[in-house]
């Protein structure tokens, strides 16, 4: 691992990490020995071939954890890939509690990776359920499993509301772009409001608010 291939914003997202730094930062080499590209997306160490998005390190508050983006099209024949919910289609992951677990499973860590770089390199993709309106896209889902206040904020909601969002999270191709709309929305799901609810309480729909979120008087 050489500084030339080392991304200034994962450094000072390891520097500000509270927990799991030591495992960060070996999964960090173990990644970088692979070839593979250094960015930072969605807040955490992003690491690409050809552009194309292969693993992300993430912490969670038991474990942290390689996630596999197309995990679901890798054999798993060591049976460690886990996925996180059932709404979860694409990605998978592999979890770790300790520095020595991550030592001890170098070898196969690489091993997953090599077959992702493989999934890439022959163009294969993952097949999405038909009816994607209900299926929780891979962004929010991220957000949900870091962020017990937002999971809870979320679950409060009601069904059309929680529909709502799904739906316009999702619609988007680029992952980007989905995961630009579930930032501009986390404030208000958070509030307990919905998609189309304006954040003085009222909805855009009621003769009483303008739709830009100030009260008609």
């Amino acid at each position: 691992m050489t500084k030339g291939n080392m991304n200034p914003k994962v450094d000072e997202f390891l520097n500000k990490a509270e927990k799991w730094k030591a495992e960060f930062e070996e999964l960090r080499a173990i990644v970088l020995e692979c070839g593979l590209t250094e960015e930072f997306k969605w807040m955490h160490p992003c690491y690409t071939y050809k552009k194309k998005n292969i693993v992300l390190i993430h912490g969670f508050k038991e474990y942290c954890a390689l996630l596999f983006h197309k995990g679901a099209l890798l054999k798993d024949n060591h049976g460690i890939l886990i996925q996180q919910t059932e709404n979860v289609q694409a990605a998978r992951q592999i979890r770790f509690t300790n520095v020595q677990e991550i030592v001890e499973m170098e070898n196969t860590i690489k091993e997953y990776i090599k077959e992702a770089i493989e999934v890439e390199e022959a163009g294969l993709e993952v097949e999405y359920k038909k009816d994607t309106e209900y299926v929780i896209p891979e962004e929010f889902q991220v957000k949900l499993d870091e962020s017990l206040a937002l999971k809870t904020a979320f679950e409060a909601l009601t069904p059309g509301r929680q529909r709502a969002y799904i739906f316009h999270f999702s619609q988007p191709k680029q992952s980007k772009t989905r995961a630009t709309r579930v930032e501009k929305y986390i404030p208000q799901i958070l509030d307990g409001k919905g998609l189309k609810d304006c954040t003085c309480g009222l909805s855009k729909r009621k003769p009483n608010c303008d739709g830009s979120h100030k009260a008609v008087r």
